[in-house]
């Protein structure tokens, strides 16, 4: 089963979230709809900022251990090396 690590910022340098899924496109509309976490409820993070792609959900659930303890400046360095401007990644994936 394939597995997605993935950031969710409410703003640019703003409130990160780290999280793992099997199905990104659905995990991020749950986050857009405040059914995603108490976390990412309470302090409106639902913009996907970064995610990885892996061949299966352990491998993606390792990632989401690896960076979880990460400084904050290391997690914005990730998200910046892909995502420079910040933008909403989810319009794209979430597409038919």
């Amino acid at each position: 089963m394939v597995g997605y690590t993935y950031i969710v910022a409410n703003k640019p340098y703003g409130t990160l979230y780290v999280g793992v899924t099997s199905d990104i496109v659905r995990r991020v509309y749950q986050h857009r709809t405040g059914a995603g976490s108490r976390f990412t409820s309470k302090y409106g993070v639902a913009q996907l900022v970064w995610f990885e792609e892996y061949t299966s959900i352990s491998d993606a659930i390792l990632r989401e251990k690896q960076l979880k303890p990460w400084r904050r400046d290391w997690k914005i360095e990730l998200i910046e090396a892909e995502n420079p401007h910040w933008c909403d990644l989810y319009p794209a994936i979430a597409r038919p």
